[in-house]
């Protein structure tokens, strides 16, 4: 089990940890109601979260009550399950032999490989979840139902980077509403070679079609995840290293527009995809058109028409190449903001 298991447990002071692990206890067990020492509902609430983000195979209580007498040093705490006890048995079993099955397929890789594993795997095998069920922000949908928001991805990551022994944990975020973000978010923080990197699988989940995985969001640093993300409400650790973000270390990170004529060249005649990352300086309208410039001319040069998705926020391109004439089409993309 990876050293992140208990991660948020780590950042309460005593009498917070004592209410975690009774949460833990409690709803490993399936009790159905237990003691947890007396703090205030927004403590509780937030203490039963973490115990969640940091135990995704708690997928079968998503809300719970409690109850006290005036004088008392605790609380009656309540949880509210989301199956029958039989039925949340035979669930667990299913998720920890889908869990392992999944892993084993990854055993034999290394640190990055396992990596790249699980973020294909919720790419391509998990769809966002528009209805929003309750069990889409657990495991049990990620990894069951093959749907999920972005909670239950993140926690799918986690419980896969566990398995696989590679330290995550669940990040998140708060709601913005004046910009227009009116729900939490949730991502992880993955170590990988010894480095804290943050990883969306929800957001590149969100932007991947037409059998194109995108990594936009692979190990990234503070300073890259901020530009569309929102401050984390608990603290995860620094991750200062923007040198492994995936596309520069794949060396489809370019700086220049001579590199993007050159790809976009070479692209157009294989008619291949061209998928890439501006690091020229940054994406400003101007720097935009000249690229959207060099893809129409390189397209028109051999009979045919570009189409164009722009993740202005970190500075993805993905090109696509038709047959025929006509104006260039543009998409400006808006990875989820998730809902929790």
């Amino acid at each position: 089990m990876s050293k992140a298991s208990n991660y948020y447990y780590e950042q309460l002071n005593k009498e917070q940890q004592k209410a975690y692990y009774a949460m833990k206890e409690g709803l490993l067990n399936q009790q159905d109601s237990f003691a947890v020492p007396m703090l205030d509902k927004k403590e509780l609430s937030d203490i039963y979260f973490m115990v969640r983000m940091d135990c995704p195979e708690i997928f079968y209580s998503v809300r719970f009550s409690y109850r006290y007498y005036p004088d008392s040093t605790a609380v009656e705490f309540i949880p509210e399950y989301l199956f029958q006890k039989d039925k949340i048995r035979e669930h667990r079993q299913a998720m920890q032999a889908r869990v392992k099955k999944l892993a084993r397929q990854a055993q034999g890789l290394d640190e990055k490989g396992k990596e790249m594993f699980i973020h294909d795997f919720i790419v391509q095998n998990v769809r966002y979840d528009k209805l929003k069920k309750e069990y889409s922000h657990e495991i049990i949908g990620a990894l069951g139902n093959g749907v999920a928001v972005c909670e239950g991805m993140a926690k799918a990551v986690k419980i896969l980077c566990d398995e696989l022994g590679i330290w995550c944990i669940i990040a998140l975020s708060e709601a913005n509403h004046e910009k227009g973000i009116k729900y939490r978010h949730a991502w992880n923080v993955i170590k990988i070679g010894g480095q804290y990197y943050h990883l969306d699988a929800t957001f590149d989940n969100t932007l991947s079609k037409d059998d194109t995985v995108r990594y936009d969001y692979v190990n990234l640093s503070d300073k890259q995840i901020a530009r569309d993300h929102e401050p984390v409400i608990w603290k995860v650790p620094a991750c200062p290293d923007g040198d492994h973000f995936y596309y520069k270390e794949k060396k489809l990170s370019w700086t220049t527009t001579d590199e993007v004529r050159n790809r976009t060249r070479q692209a157009v005649k294989k008619g291949k995809i061209l998928l890439f990352h501006w690091r020229g300086g940054y994406l400003t309208k101007e720097v935009l058109q000249e690229l959207l410039s060099i893809f129409s001319e390189e397209a028109k040069a051999k009979g045919k028409q570009s189409f164009v998705s722009v993740n202005r926020a970190q500075a993805v391109l993905r090109v696509r190449f038709q047959e025929g004439a006509g104006e260039e089409e543009i998409e400006m993309e808006e990875a989820n903001e998730s809902e929790l």
